[in-house]
């Protein structure tokens, strides 16, 4: 679109939101935030966009964001008369499915992409397909007739074990390790593997396989606070796990987009997350009972049901006391898991003192190997015990989320060290407090 044509779908779409320019920009502005934007736009840019002036690419998936959730369906950059070509990779509306994975993670590879699809937000209008809808539409994986590559087992197996490796390097020194190996590995080996020659039960095996190294991807997204990037991989996943009649994988992943609504504060959308991944695993073990009950607890609680959110807590506890001592690397769950959803469940119902409580005997519990997560864990610990005021528990806390972020490289983490910095500040007169700042600006000079 040339500057001098008038965008009159952006026009059309402000008269069915019923706002004024005023009000998009400041939707805009808002919703920024969420995609680390700092704007500051007003009417005047509104107006130019609606003359033919196009937003910068960053910009236009926050303008499509705040069109949807005012709407309450999805608008595209192309609806909004923005000719963004990524546009299509979060959202796809047609290709088969291997497409539309290979296409995102080679996006995801590429550093002058990476920033347009961190850009992209979470949609709360996306709607997830059940099972046995996703598996009828699902016209995605040629059956390779023909193909001079054929894989096998041991192709699968691959696959597999790279996942593993993956996820014991995402706890270990953070996601943004992690994901870049995850990203290349999907698009150069497994994009060829889903489109080579195989028996029936081979090519069932692999988009399993691969459902659950999308699944992982999606996490890592979300993990790092690229909320449009996560929900894309994670809809992809579904994808993936109805073509393999996967119910386990598709209900793992239901799970994972139950927490990421509940991050978001989506309450109800997070308890129908959770409730519908419940639903999609009409066989399951005990361990992964418990893994989605505690979500579903969680999801309870924020929406104020505490005789619910209780209830099931419950059956988490009743069903993990169940479980065998086996306990899956990918999306498995233990006791560490199970207190952290009781401190998830207590922190949405009020109950502060109580909620750090329960993290406490979590990190208790938690895998030495699991430096991601304690990190994380420490710096959602250390936040209340500062809310409530106990200063120097919060600054021991913090000493101990240092010892990990010091080793990681991770979006989240970075977050909560800036939380630290600016939740501290007031208190700096405290020695401890005091000891706390000048080890975090060592830190930094060190990283620097």
């Amino acid at each position: 679109m040339s500057a001098k044509t008038p965008n009159q779908a952006l026009s059309a779409l402000l008269a069915e939101a019923g706002w004024t320019r005023t009000q998009l920009a400041q939707a805009v502005n808002r919703a920024g935030a969420e995609a680390g934007l700092t704007l500051q736009y007003d009417h005047s840019a509104v107006s130019h966009w609606v003359r033919g002036t196009v937003p910068a690419a960053a910009v236009q998936p926050v303008v499509c964001a705040v069109l949807t959730r005012r709407l309450r369906r999805p608008v595209t950059s192309a609806e909004a008369g923005f000719p963004r070509p990524d546009d299509d990779l979060l959202h796809p509306r047609s290709g088969d499915v291997v497409s539309k994975i290979v296409d995102l993670g080679r996006a995801d590879m590429d550093p002058s992409r990476r920033g347009v699809l961190k850009a992209g937000l979470y949609s709360a209008a996306l709607t997830v397909p059940g099972f046995s809808e996703l598996a009828d539409r699902v016209d995605a994986v040629s059956d390779g007739a023909g193909r001079t590559v054929r894989v096998g087992a041991g192709e699968v197996a691959t696959v597999e074990r790279m996942t593993v490796h993956i996820a014991d390097i995402l706890d270990e020194l953070g996601a943004g390790h992690a994901r870049p190996m995850a990203a290349a590995f999907l698009t150069n080996t497994v994009g060829t593997y889903l489109r080579a020659d195989a028996t029936p039960q081979v090519r069932a095996s692999m988009l399993s396989a691969a459902s659950d190294l999308v699944y992982l991807i999606g996490w890592m997204a979300m993990y790092e606070i690229e909320h449009g990037l996560g929900q894309s991989y994670y809809h992809r996943a579904l994808d993936l796990a109805a073509a393999a009649d996967d119910h386990v994988t598709y209900c793992r992943t239901l799970r994972g987009m139950a927490l990421q609504a509940a991050n978001l504060k989506h309450a109800q959308r997070a308890l129908n997350l959770a409730d519908a991944a419940a639903e999609a695993a009409p066989v399951s073990g005990p361990r992964l009972r418990a893994f989605l009950a505690g979500q579903q607890a969680h999801g309870a609680a924020l929406v104020r049901d505490r005789r619910l959110a209780f209830a099931r807590l419950r059956e988490t506890e009743q069903a993990l006391a169940k479980a065998d001592g086996r306990n899956d690397h990918l999306g498995g769950y233990d006791a560490s898991a199970y207190h952290f959803h009781v401190s998830s469940v207590m922190y949405a119902l009020g109950d502060v003192p109580d909620s750090i409580a329960a993290m406490q005997q979590s990190q208790r519990l938690r895998p030495p190997t699991e430096k991601q997560g304690r990190a994380h864990a420490n710096g959602v610990m250390a936040q209340r015990q500062l809310e409530v005021g106990h200063v120097e528990q919060a600054a021991t806390t913090w000493h101990s989320f240092l010892d990990d972020y010091e080793k990681l490289s991770s979006a989240r983490a970075d977050d909560h060290f800036r939380t630290m910095l600016a939740g501290t500040r007031p208190y700096s007169r405290n020695p401890r407090v005091r000891d706390l700042r000048d080890r975090a600006r060592a830190l930094v000079a060190t990283k620097a």
